[in-house]
């Protein structure tokens, strides 16, 4: 799915970056290894939340928790 319209780029090519770059635990540096910068920023929240799936940092998250909500989301659209 396109994550970022302004920029072009997938939910694919977030997970090839946190695959295989060390050390990425923000949108601001996805963006960068994807060689753009943020334009609108409405994508920043489905990145972060394809980061917290990558890293797990949602899992113990309660499910009021918007975050979680939205990893749900990006779980069952794949």
């Amino acid at each position: 799915m396109i994550v970022c319209s302004c920029n072009v780029f997938s939910d694919h090519q977030v997970r090839d970056v946190l695959a295989n770059s060390s050390g990425v635990r923000s949108p601001g540096q996805v963006y960068r290894c994807l060689g753009c910068s943020p334009q609108c920023g409405r994508c920043a929240r489905t990145i972060r939340a394809i980061l917290d799936q990558v890293h797990g940092s949602c899992s113990d998250c309660p499910v009021e928790c918007p975050g979680a909500a939205l990893s749900t989301k990006l779980v069952a659209a794949e």
